[in-house]
């Protein structure tokens, strides 16, 4: 058993009233995740909860969690970092290679640079050109292919038999889930009374590192994903018990481009089922009238994928449990200026 992990195996967690009974995929523990926290003391932004203002109708609260405001503009530095800090001196010595839209390429190369480790990131052709231009400048070698993420993860894994890199995962990894999960610690420090909390869903890696804090340590809060319907392959997994795939030319429609993958991972699917009450969908109009309202207050501006949990708080109350106390988070806002523009 690896020093991260656990297995299900001969452990049956109650989650919710229910027993789970689940594979033999790995399952973060609360340890992981306070050694994940640990490592980022320094590195990543403590992001501080901010009130979002609702109609005066609306007998609920929510509060944003801004990850907006980290030193890539996205979570993702902070699975990035604790994957490569616990990466032996062997590894790092030959160099990391990962494939990401943008985001998680940012996180790696920007915690590679940190970690003084060479970094080589496969993107898709699609990414927004400020999240290439970033991911250069600091000082990643990109690689580019098809907008499919199949493309992208099976180029790098050719890289990384070719030159010995390490791969370091967007979101199906143990590491890189107690990273994205120290979000879900955070939360619960500043607002321990909070009754639910909403995370958009790509990869599957931040919801799972979220729902894992928050059901370890309250099994009573309700943890929510939230995706496009154009890309809503986690609702469809969670729904049918089984991993879905949507097709590349579907899922590359959305405007969250940082949510266009097309299955999430096997690790985290098995945390999805253990720890998420539910996955709502919105719409590509209700994506943008979240990021409008966003973008009224500098501090929570958001880009497409991190507008997302936000939309579905707004437009979706129906479906969400009924909980007065909330908090959903904006997991990057790198949007570049014209598009921002278009949506005010």
């Amino acid at each position: 058993m690896s020093e991260i992990a656990r297995h299900f195996s001969g452990v049956t967690p109650v989650i919710n009233g229910n027993l789970y009974v689940g594979t033999s995929q790995t399952m973060i523990t609360l340890s992981d995740l306070h050694a994940a926290q640990s490592r980022l003391q320094g590195v990543t932004t403590r992001t501080s909860l901010i009130h979002f203002p609702l109609c005066k109708e609306d007998p609920r609260r929510l509060l944003l969690k801004p990850e907006n405001q980290q030193p890539i503009g996205a979570f993702k530095l902070r699975g990035a970092y604790n994957k490569i800090a616990c990466l032996s001196e062997e590894d790092r010595a030959r160099g990391v290679i990962s494939y990401s839209s943008g985001n998680h390429a940012q996180g790696v190369a920007y915690a590679a640079r940190a970690l003084h480790v060479k970094s080589v990131i496969v993107m898709p052709s699609n990414a927004p050109q400020i999240k290439r231009d970033a991911t250069a400048k600091l000082g990643a070698e990109i690689v580019l292919v098809g907008p499919g993420s199949d493309e992208r993860k099976n180029k790098a894994e050719e890289l990384a038999a070719q030159h010995g890199y390490a791969i370091v995962p967007p979101y199906n990894d143990e590491q890189i889930i107690a990273g994205q999960g120290t979000i879900g610690l955070e939360i619960l420090h500043d607002l321990p009374e909070v009754e639910a909390v909403l995370a958009p869903v790509g990869g599957g890696g931040l919801i799972s590192g979220v729902a894992a804090a928050i059901k370890l340590t309250n099994p009573k809060i309700k943890v929510i994903g939230v995706e496009p319907e154009l890309a809503a392959d986690a609702q469809a997994s969670l729904r049918q018990g089984k991993i879905v795939q949507f097709p590349a030319e579907q899922v590359s429609r959305t405007l969250a481009d940082g949510l266009r993958t097309q299955s999430i991972g096997a690790i985290n699917f098995e945390h999805i089922r253990a720890y998420v009450d539910d996955i709502i969908t919105v719409t590509e109009d209700e994506i943008r009238q979240a990021m409008k309202y966003l973008a009224a207050n500098p501090d929570t501006v958001a880009e497409p994928s991190g507008a997302v949990a936000t939309a579905g708080f707004i437009f979706h109350a129906q479906q969400l449990p009924r909980t007065r106390l909330n908090a959903a988070i904006i997991s990057g806002g790198n949007i570049d200026p014209e598009t921002l523009a278009s949506i005010k």
